[in-house]
């Protein structure tokens, strides 16, 4: 009977001692929850519907960490460095590298800006140095805001756009306050023949375009924009994911998730129908 008690005794303590190393062997926050900071009206990215491409991240890297996930939902990104520093939410998917609001994590996907046409109007145009861009009366609708609205200025078509820029922010100033645009809305005016052209983040207009009943043509632009004193406006970029300050230990954590996971993460976006290009 002792020596049956003593392989009992034995057992327990190897399960124990696996459960303890497993344990150890998750990051730190496997005890938590992953709190995402997350748009609340804001598709394709995310909505409280969880209909977004990024809601759709997020439970992979939940399920990966095997840690449930926790939305703060977000209408206005200017006071998202504050709600992280208060603890509102930890993560930050879809980041530009240089955001200086956050620690960064790997790159997960690289893409484009790009030039939306209606298929049936025939306009071949890959590069802000195109003439047609030039032209008064080709209307070209950008994203306020966005590397589109700098090269609009640039080329000095601001002006004649600035009618447009007005319509879609319904008639408020984005100086110092978000005013939210629908990407979709300026995927329609293509269609609709209001415009002859939209430049849009490709990850932003994908859906709309693929969605769209009139045929759109979708574009990536050429990476060689400039402004007048010769420094370059990126058109394509690396993603991350940020996260707050005051998590640093995520950042370890989620690029492993990136690392282990990083052929699903790039199903979702092809799903999408997002263009992707090579991570450099």
């Amino acid at each position: 009977m002792f020596a049956e008690v003593k392989r009992n005794s034995r057992r327990c303590l190897d399960v124990c001692l696996t459960l303890t190393l497993s344990v150890l062997a998750l990051p730190a926050l496997a005890a938590d929850a992953l709190n995402i900071c997350a748009g609340k009206s804001e598709l394709p990215f995310s909505n409280d519907k969880k209909e977004g491409f990024e809601n759709k991240i997020a439970a992979v890297i939940g399920k990966s960490l095997n840690v449930p996930v926790n939305y703060f939902w977000w209408t206005n990104p200017l006071t998202l460095q504050k709600d992280m520093q208060e603890g509102k939410c930890d993560v930050l998917l879809g980041t530009d590298p240089n955001d200086p609001r956050v620690l960064v994590t790997k790159p997960y996907y690289r893409s484009s800006y790009v030039f939306v046409t209606r298929v049936d109007r025939e306009i071949d145009v890959t590069s802000w140095d195109h003439p047609y861009l030039k032209e008064k009366n080709f209307r070209i609708g950008v994203m306020p805001d966005s590397p589109g609205k700098n090269m609009l200025l640039q080329i000095n078509r601001f002006d004649d756009m600035f009618d447009y820029f007005t319509e879609i922010q319904n008639f408020q100033s984005t100086r110092n306050r978000y005013v939210h645009v629908e990407p979709s809305r300026l995927v329609n005016d293509v269609s609709s023949k209001h415009l002859h052209m939209a430049m849009l983040w490709a990850p932003e207009a994908a859906r709309y375009v693929r969605a769209s009943e009139v045929p759109l043509k979708m574009v990536n632009v050429e990476d060689n924009a400039k402004k007048t004193n010769g420094e370059k406006i990126p058109m394509h970029y690396n993603v991350v994911m940020g996260v707050s300050k005051t998590r640093p230990e995520l950042v370890e954590a989620l690029n492993g998730v990136i690392d282990k996971h990083g052929a699903e993460i790039t199903a979702i976006l092809k799903d999408e129908g997002i263009p992707l290009l090579a991570l450099h």
